[in-house]
């Protein structure tokens, strides 16, 4: 088994994130958008810092819909700044509101954000980098990666002998569906 399968087992926040949601097909753009920010937030932390703080983020950033982040100005972005129970990185907060900006105008020339990510599959992780840093801010490798392996679009979140391996395979994630 992968480190992550190893780790998680029993564990009070990696447990559920790893057998829930972990390499799971995602297309509701809200969540698509959470799981974004959420791999934003992480970098330089660890990914039990972003799960422990997670249901702060998600209430201090209006459970991330994008429509309503898109619109947040300086009031909201002092508003998160001084909530403590967040990842308060000025950066990494500006990074999801004009990334928010930008899902919604993906509606426009794609139908969402879902829609952008299957129009561009499949394709190898370094030019998913590039894509994404072309459409987004604070996309690094490690953040895009990991996005991508979230949300079924790139292998490896699960070794094949775990659990969770077998019972996403039956959902058939695009990277399952061609190279990825």
């Amino acid at each position: 088994m992968s480190a992550y399968c190893l780790a998680a087992v029993g564990h009070p926040f990696h447990g559920p994130y790893h057998d829930h949601e972990y390499g799971f097909p995602l297309e509701d753009e809200a969540q698509l958008f959470e799981r974004l920010c959420l791999e934003i937030f992480q970098a330089g932390l660890s990914w039990l810092i972003v799960l422990k703080k997670r249901p702060a983020l998600v209430a201090a950033f209006d459970s991330f819909s994008p429509d309503k982040v898109a619109a947040y100005g300086d009031a909201d972005i002092e508003r998160l700044m001084a909530d403590p129970g967040i990842i308060r990185n000025r950066r990494k907060i500006m990074a999801v509101i004009e990334n928010a900006r930008r899902v919604v105008a993906l509606r426009a020339s794609h139908g969402g954000l879902a829609a952008w990510i299957e129009a561009h599959h499949p394709l190898e992780k370094e030019e998913w980098v590039r894509l994404f840093r072309k459409t987004f801010v604070f996309m690094g490798g490690e953040v895009v990666g990991e996005f991508l392996m979230s949300i079924g679009y790139l292998p490896g979140a699960h070794a094949p002998d775990c659990p969770v391996f077998s019972r996403i395979s039956l959902l058939q994630p695009p990277w399952m569906q061609g190279k990825g």
